[in-house]
């Protein structure tokens, strides 16, 4: 399932769940946070923004779920 900007979405932490919101979808290798991510079309990362804390983290696809 395709995310886009502004979507809702929860994900697994080690607290538990949380949610946040999509601000953007990253479809080639790229660097967040002084991690490297190996993103493709067929394996998208998504950035996002925890509603929570505010705090932004970078995420496969299968790792969100649509609220």
């Amino acid at each position: 399932m395709a995310f886009r900007k502004g979507d809702e979405v929860s994900w697994s932490t080690s607290q538990g769940t949380t949610h946040g919101t999509v601000q953007e979808k990253r479809t080639k290798d790229f660097q967040f946070e002084k991690q490297q991510f190996r993103a493709s079309e067929d394996e998208p990362y998504y950035i996002v923004e925890s509603a929570k804390t505010g705090a932004k983290a970078a995420h496969k696809e299968s790792a969100l779920t649509k609220r």
